[in-house]
Order: structure tokens, then sequence, then C-alpha cells
């Protein structure tokens, strides 16, 4: 994570302990790193109006705690489950200026954490959580404010929300003449308001010490280079080569690289068609729309990337129209067998034969008289329902642009 984000890693990182009472560890403290953590001042590129970069503190490793869960009563009971899983934390810079900024960074950290399969990024799950520390300045200065501490948000949407609420509340308070008081707020979604949990206490609280018995990491150079080595094509240099070697529009290389499995299966299409654009546009359109209707992954998607792109090959090859193509579709989500023996079964085959698209547009210009006469006196529109007549009459089985070139040629 440290390589992808820019950060210099240390060669000798430590571990530290709190030494601060934490009751749903059953050893009492946590484990952590502090003057020397793994990796340091990174940077992750956004971009909302313009680029910006968000700088990145630190990485570092540490284990997680348990859960206290308090109820109804007196009673808090303790889930001790995920005590001392290892998990990393990713400090930023006070880079970040509203909550559009923060929900921008923190997706292009999902894309970056999923693409290396560091871990799912589902928030909802717990997978990856954020906790989003808010304090204001006058414009102009460089001193910022008493920071405010929000917690308990499950989507970058209550990031956003939350952020945004708490930025409006200091600058309200401070308008008003009070202060800014240091604390730790959660937040509640259905009300849309952060309510004080506890005073946040200072970093120095901790008092971290060096653990005793944890020795320190040596990061190698040659264990460096080789995770470099060994590391995918991350988000934003795979975006930048849709474009330029793919020639997509920046919307598509956008929306087939915001997730690793959908720009895997995109590029899988094109070993079967060289045709980025059209295969984008089955990837965006017809797969996606599968997918978010059916709560699909793409491990589980039904066709194949080989059948979907042997299907828009046989569009870009004119042995079928686009027609066709989306009459066969629902059938590779039955069946996902090859789309060619699916045209030769059914008899699918574009008609390319110029006679018999002639006889076909023959009798629409007979049986339509009214709408050639319109098209006469320069009403362009009215090809498209000639067109269309055509397609009926070949049951959509005529090369579309063969029909065009000569219906227009007849109507002249």
């Amino acid at each position: 994570m440290g390589l992808a984000t820019n950060c210099t890693i240390n060669e000798r990182s430590t571990f530290e302990r709190k030494n601060y009472f934490y009751p749903d560890l059953p050893k009492g403290y946590q484990i952590s790193q502090f003057e020397l953590p793994i990796c340091e001042h990174g940077y992750v590129e956004i971009k909302t109006d313009k680029k910006k970069k968000i700088g990145i503190t630190r990485i570092h490793m540490e284990e997680d705690a348990g859960k206290s869960i308090h109820d109804q009563g007196f009673d808090t009971l303790v889930d001790v489950n995920r005590c001392g899983v290892p998990l990393i934390e990713i400090v930023s810079e006070p880079d970040i200026s509203s909550g559009e900024e923060a929900y921008q960074y923190l997706s292009n950290l999902k894309q970056i954490i999923t693409y290396l399969g560091i871990c799912d990024g589902n928030m909802e799950e717990g997978s990856l959580r954020c906790d989003a520390n808010i304090s204001i300045r006058p414009k102009g200065s460089k001193k910022l404010g008493t920071r405010t501490e929000v917690k308990n948000m499950n989507s970058f949407k209550n990031v956003q929300s939350a952020i945004d609420y708490e930025i409006e509340r200091q600058i309200n308070l401070v308008e008003d003449g009070g202060e800014v008081v240091q604390q730790t707020l959660l937040w509640n979604a259905d009300q849309n308001k952060a309510t004080s949990m506890r005073g946040k206490e200072e970093a120095h609280d901790y008092r971290y010490f060096p653990d005793p018995d944890l020795m320190p990491v040596i990061v190698s150079n040659e264990w460096k280079n080789e995770i470099l080595n060994t590391m995918p094509e991350l988000p934003a240099k795979r975006k930048e080569r849709f474009i330029t070697e793919l020639n997509l529009p920046e919307y598509d290389a956008e929306v087939l690289t915001s997730q690793k499995d959908i720009a895997d299966y995109f590029e899988e299409i094109l070993k079967e068609t060289d045709n980025a654009k059209i295969a984008s546009n089955w990837v965006m359109g017809d797969v996606l729309k599968i997918i978010n209707e059916q709560k699909l992954t793409f491990s589980n998607f039904p066709i194949s990337a080989e059948n979907l792109g042997k299907l828009i090959n046989l569009i870009t090859t004119n042995k079928i129209s686009s027609k066709i193509a989306k009459d066969i579709f629902p059938i590779l989500l039955e069946e996902n067998k090859d789309p060619n023996i699916i045209v030769e079964e059914k008899g699918l085959t574009q008609i390319t034969d110029t006679s018999a698209i002639e006889s076909a547009i023959d009798n629409v210009i007979n049986n339509n008289p009214a709408q050639v006469d319109e098209f006469k006196s320069g009403k362009e529109k009215v090809i498209g329902f000639l067109v269309g007549q055509v397609m009926k009459e070949t049951k959509g089985k005529a090369n579309p642009q063969m029909v065009n070139d000569i219906l227009r040629e007849k109507l002249k």
C-alpha cells in the first residue's frame, strides 16, 4: 500500500504499546506503531473540479481491538472475535477541504486496496473503516482550530454527509461566539447529525512506549523491489492506458477501471475482439445492468468474457446485426455457449445479399407511399421509420448499413 501511494518505505520500523487501558482487548493494551512507522510521506491524487494531491502522513500497522456493545440497561458486552487481527491505518494530511473531496479520496483508496488484493473494501462489513478529524480556520489563516473526530460511518456517502455537517456546525458555533470542544462524535445517518460520544484524549495520553517483546521490522531493498515488481497495474495507470491505447472516452475508462474485476473482464473480452468501444458499451450497459439488478459479481456472472467477445465479433464482422445480438444476449445468460453455434442453430446470420435486401425495400416503398412522399418533401427523419419497416420485413436479419444505403439510393 505504501508503494502504491508514493510513500517512503522505512528500512527499519518498530512496534510500540499504547499503555492506555483497552477494555475490549484481553491483555488490556494495543500494539501499534508510533515513532517509526513502516510507510511515510506519500500522497493520493484526487480529481473533483481539478486535480489535487492529498498527502499521506503515514501508514502503520497495528492490531484490531474488540467491540464494546452497550445495551439498554447498565451492562456492556465485549465481542473479542477480532482482537489481535492485523490491520493498516492510513493517516492523511489535513489537505481535504470538503466532504466531496473526502468521498473522492476514500474512493481512490478503496480502488487501490482492492486492486492490490489487500481487502474487499467493504465498509458495511467493517473491512474498511474511516474516522474523520475535522477542524476549521478563518480564510487566510494557517492555524487550524480545535478538531473533533467523527466515528460510526459505514459508507462513503455517510462520511461525506458527516464531514459537511460537522464543518457547518463548527462554523456556526464559532460565528456565534462559541468554542469548538475537542471530542469524539458518533454519526447518526437516520437523523443526519452527529452526537457527542466522549471528550477526546490527547495523543500523548496513550503513553506509547517501545514494545519489549517485538523485534524491529527490517525492509531490505531486495524485498521492496520484489514487491514493486509483482504489483498489478494500478487503477490510475490502467485508466490512462484505456484512454491512450484503446482510444476510449474518459468516462468509459473511469467506469471500466472503477473496479478491478470490471477491468479484468473487459480486457478478457478484447482477446476475442479488437473493437474496444463496442466492448465498452456492452460491459457498461447490458453486463453491469444484469450484475446490479441480480446482485452478481463477475466471478458468478453467467456469460464468459470469451463468449461476449465472440458475440461482439459477430457484430463487427457483419455476421449479425446489433438487434440480433441483443436477442442472443438473454440466450447466453441462460446457456453461456458459443454465440456462433446459437446463430447457426437458429438461422440468425445477417442478410447481406443485395437482391434480397432490395426486394424487402421495394415492398416497404410500395406499402408506405405517404412516408415516401414525406421524405421526398425534405422530412429526413422519416428515413428511420422506413429502415425500421425493412428490418421488420427481414425479421431483423438485414445488414442495417446496407439497408440505409440502398434505401436512400432507391428513394432518390
